[in-house]
């Protein structure tokens, strides 16, 4: 039996800022959180449990050429989710690497968004199927892969 991903962690530099996105833009909810000043953290998730912790950290912003998480792909149910989830953000003022949908793959079914958290962390809001005639940003490689 191979493990299952239990959640993910991701150093921030400002927790409220960061609560701000993940809590108030893409959903998640509180289900704990430290406030000492030297110790911050929250636990965010939803109806399956604990799913992104965040801890108050890091010094900079995300930085691409280390080693290290690529990128954190969240999974909804079809690409109208996908399409709110665009306008939500795009009400926040994130940045797209991508206009619009895209798909995984040329002439792939599955696809999705693709932006940055406010620390530079890059993020994906994806479906596995309505991304049908989505233009792929890439022919030969995976969308997700290069952005």
């Amino acid at each position: 039996m191979t493990p299952r991903t239990g959640h993910i962690g991701l150093n921030v530099t400002d927790l409220d800022r960061s609560l701000g996105f993940y809590r108030d833009v893409l959903g998640f909810g509180m289900l704990g959180e430290g406030k000492e000043e030297d110790r911050r953290y929250a636990f965010l998730g939803g109806e399956s449990g604990l799913v992104l912790t965040l801890w108050q950290q890091a010094q900079g912003v995300h930085d691409t050429d280390r080693a290290g998480l690529h990128h954190l792909a969240l999974e909804v149910d079809s690409i109208d989710q996908v399409k709110a989830y665009e306008t939500a953000l795009r009400g926040y003022g994130v940045e797209f690497a991508y206009e619009g949908v895209v798909a995984h793959e040329e002439g792939g079914t599955s696809g999705g968004i693709f932006f940055h958290d406010p620390d530079g962390s890059r993020l994906e809001i994806y479906a596995q199927s309505g991304a049908e005639g989505a233009p792929a940003p890439s022919e030969s490689a995976p969308t997700c892969g290069f952005f």
